[in-house]
């Protein structure tokens, strides 16, 4: 077996693996649950690559995504479910049918009408799945209504812009960023009175709905709430890092030293950066 650029290739080096007389053990016992976790890692190292804009890292990240692809493709091979082949034919079957102002006729010829074509498409398309179910005597996945194209499987924190924009396509939304302000300290204040009233479950519903409404907020703002979460955790990183060094200096741990040693430490980590 040889390095290729070709994707048939990698697909028979997956095939390799999961032969069960001469693969690889431990990609033997693999299924879809187990192989899930690595499927989002490697999604989010993708995201970390490019935010890190380390294009030779990412190369390398998309080929691990790639693979992951390729692993449940075989599985699914495996069980007569479904090839690669199909997986690409589902793929660009549905980019052709998403895009008839590129490859068909249509007067989708600004971003919006792009975007409103696209919704249109998906939920045509989401019809003709639940009719695919039902004829195999499957339930409906879920309630028909406005919120019932956002996936339940996304990140929570991307779940909830999506619900939120698919509420805000017919009105259920405020104006402005203001008003979010205001809900969000209501949420607080809320949640403040369950932590002083120790009651713990209901204090955690009342963080998440500060959370949700901080969600809120950042799209108001026209701002990422992830990349803005993942820029202050390289922050964090970084002042966190200076703490360790200067108490390093000092011949200390941070595990020896007083918390108002360290946050004496933190504010000039603020100071210098």
């Amino acid at each position: 077996m040889k390095p290729s650029r070709d994707i048939s290739g990698l697909i028979e080096i997956m095939a390799a693996l999961r032969q069960p007389e001469t693969g690889c053990p431990w990609d033997i016992k693999q299924d879809f649950n187990s192989i899930k976790p690595y499927t989002i890692e490697e999604a989010y190292e993708v995201a970390d690559a490019i935010e890190r804009k380390d294009y030779e890292d990412l190369c390398e990240e998309l080929g691990d995504l790639l693979l992951q692809v390729v692993f449940h493709a075989r599985m699914a091979e495996e069980e007569n479910l479904f090839s690669f082949g199909d997986v690409v034919d589902a793929i660009t079957r549905k980019m052709i049918r998403r895009h008839p102002h590129v490859f068909e006729r249509s007067d989708a010829d600004t971003p919006d009408k792009v975007k409103a074509q696209w919704a249109e498409i998906k939920a045509a398309e989401k019809a003709e799945r639940q009719a695919r179910r039902t004829a195999r005597g499957l339930p409906e996945t879920e309630t028909p209504g406005q919120l019932t194209s956002v996936p339940r499987a996304l990140p929570a924190l991307m779940e909830a812009l999506k619900l939120q924009e698919a509420a805000s396509r017919v009105g259920f939304d405020w104006g402005a960023a203001g008003p979010v302000l205001d809900k969000i300290e209501e949420e607080i204040a809320e949640l403040r009175a369950e932590i002083a009233s120790g009651r713990s479950e209901e204090a955690a519903d009342e963080l998440g709905d500060v959370i949700f409404a901080v969600a809120n907020l950042a799209r108001h703002l026209k701002t990422d709430p992830e990349h803005a979460l993942r820029t202050t955790n390289t922050k964090f990183r970084t002042r966190f890092a200076y703490v360790e060094a200067e108490l390093a200096k000092q011949g200390k741990t941070p595990c020896e030293a007083t918390l108002d040693e360290m946050e004496a430490l933190w504010q000039a980590a603020k100071s210098s950066s």
